[in-house]
């Protein structure tokens, strides 16, 4: 469960962190990095998609800045992963609702 989340930093069961974040069923991967910054795209999902996942929940960043680009868009729906992507404080809200009962991985952007 995500506790708290502000502009570059988040508290996930109790542990702080100020870098972008995978959250997986079964721990949490830190300063998150993409290929090419502010675009989210298939290459940068590999070991996601590897964990099998029913939703992919993707946190743009507190106003938005990042871009799912639309080839990884559709390199998702093709793996059979639901994707939901909204400003970094949505997605927490939608993570926490959905982490008891799906298997969700959050991929959140922390800043911008």
């Amino acid at each position: 469960m995500i506790e708290s989340y502000e502009f570059g930093r988040i508290v996930i069961k109790g542990k702080r962190y100020t870098a972008d974040v995978i959250i997986y069923p079964d721990h949490v991967e830190d300063n998150w990095w993409r290929e090419e910054g502010h675009s989210l795209s298939p290459v940068d999902l590999w070991a996601i998609v590897q964990t099998e996942p029913e939703v992919l929940v993707v946190g743009t960043g507190r106003s938005g800045l990042m871009r799912v680009l639309p080839e990884t868009e559709e390199y998702l729906r093709k793996q059979g992963i639901r994707l939901i992507a909204e400003r970094t404080t949505e997605a927490v809200r939608i993570y926490n609702q959905l982490y008891q009962s799906t298997k969700v991985v959050a991929a959140l952007h922390l800043t911008c």
